[in-house]
Formats: structure tokens, sequence, C-alpha cells
């Protein structure tokens, strides 16, 4: 899953060129090996620090919230204002993201009693209608084109919400039906390894492959961050949540310094000639 269905994009900005073009820049990264595994170690470290922050900041589960969606939303203001896609600032949003997410469905779960089920299929709908929204606006829902604010903002509507549903059915797998951390992230995986063969075997629709793997990647990422950091008695590795949380952003900033410097998943700008 490195290609989706190539669309037009929008024209960003209204500068013209010596020759009479406009740039044309997509605000998200290439889909590469690279967007893949950052993505799912972002999606683990959104595990274990939402555990961590929890335990050890003191604030407990709603001020924990507070504070992230907080800084979230500072991260995103920076986003939306930068011009072109910039992997530090992306990626810190897509971190801190999954925290959120993370942190929107374990209130629901322990603060609110919310049932499992009914947050998976709540936290499904909503981005059913989030998707559904996008589609009508904007005729496509494909990456390639988050080249205008409107789009922007659907994108990381939805991305929030995968995370959300990726938290809820992550936990409903591994802890309501007794599967254990191991065991779930290995199915994740395999289903994961499913979609990819359905795209690239028997012509599945790219932007419904790509989709469906970024909330599949959610749980796996959740499976893999419980069971390196989780008590031996409770069916994980035992290295708890802050070495755990440490070793993957070590990795994660490391990738992110050589996207930076070799820029492999930046989608160089388009020139077109206006029309007449």
């Amino acid at each position: 899953m490195t290609s989706e269905t190539s669309e037009p994009m929008a024209v960003h900005g209204s500068a013209a060129t010596a020759r009479g073009h406009r740039l044309r820049w997509n605000k998200v990264p290439e889909v590469t090996v690279y967007f893949w595994v950052i993505k799912v170690l972002c999606t683990t470290v959104g595990e274990t620090a939402a555990d961590l922050l929890n335990e050890k900041a003191g604030l407990g589960l709603t001020g924990v919230s507070l504070l992230m969606s907080g800084l979230l939303a500072v991260v995103l203001v920076v986003q939306f204002r930068t011009t072109a896609y910039r992997a530090g600032v992306y990626w810190l949003a897509v971190a801190l993201i999954s925290v959120v997410g993370t942190l929107i469905s374990d209130n629901l779960t322990d603060n609110m009693g919310v049932p499992l089920t009914t947050s998976t299929t709540v936290f499904a709908v909503v981005l059913a209608i989030v998707f559904a929204a996008w589609y009508r606006s904007e005729r496509t829902l494909s990456i390639h084109s988050i080249d205008t604010l409107r789009r922007e903002s659907f994108y990381w509507l939805a991305v929030l919400f995968t995370f959300a549903l990726g938290t809820a059915a992550g936990d409903l797998v591994a802890e309501r039906m007794a599967l254990g951390y191991w065991v779930s992230a290995v199915l994740f995986a395999l289903a994961i390894a499913a979609v990819a063969v359905a795209r690239f075997t028997l012509g599945a629709n790219a932007v419904w492959s790509f989709w469906i793997a970024y909330v599949l990647t959610r749980p796996l990422g959740a499976s893999m961050g419980d069971y390196l950091s989780q008590p031996t008695g409770d069916g994980g590795v035992g290295l708890g949540t802050v070495v755990t949380s440490v070793l993957f952003l070590a990795v994660i900033l490391g990738l992110v310094v050589f996207l930076v410097v070799t820029r492999k998943d930046v989608t160089e700008p388009e020139q077109t000639a206006p029309t007449a």
C-alpha cells in the first residue's frame, strides 16, 4: 500500500512563477514504507504514553486528556499554517493525535462506563459520517490531494477518529475476547496483510485499502505497546511504559530526521499552466 489512485490536486496559493505557472503542494507525506513504520510506532507510543501520563502525571484521566488536547490543538495550528508538508510538524501531530484518540476511548470506558462494543460501534459510525461528508464535499478521499484547508480539516478529523476507533476495537479484541496482547498483534498484522493482498493482487480500491489499513495499524501498535510495557503476570514483557515510550520515541525521532534530510516522502511540487 505504497500508492493510491492519482487524482488532480487543487492549486495552493495564487502566486505565479516567472513562466506563468503555479505550484501545487500536498500537506501530507507520500505513502512509503517509512510512512507505515512511523505510523505503527506512533500508535504504540500513543498507547504507552497515554498510560504513562495517566499513571505518573497525577492529573487523572480527565486532566491528562485536557492537557494533551491543548498540546494537539497548538501543533495542529502550526500544521495548518505551513504551506507544505513538514515531516517534523506532521509526525508530531500524528503522535499527539494518537495519544488523544487513546484518551478519548479510555475516558468513555473508564470514566463514563461505556461498553467497548458501544464505543467501537459509535466511533465506526462517526468515522463513516466523516468520510461521507468529506467525499460529498470534495469527491475524493485520496491523501494525494490534501492541498486545501477544507481537505486538510477532513483529513485530520478522519485521523482522529481512526485512532479512537482503533483503540476501542483493539481493547475489545485484546481484553474482552481474552486473546491477549501478542495474539491480538498477530491477528491485526494478518488483517493488514490481507488488505495488502487484496490491494496488490486483487485490485481492491487504493483509497479504501489505505484507510482500512490505517485503522488497523492503531490496534496493531497498541497491542505491541501493551505487550512490551505490561507486567509479565498480565501477559506482557514487563518493560514498563517509560522504557517502551522512550524506546519508540527515539526510533520515531531517528526516522523523522532521516526523512527531513533525504525528503524521501515529499511530494514534489507540480507546475501547471493557468487556463485561459
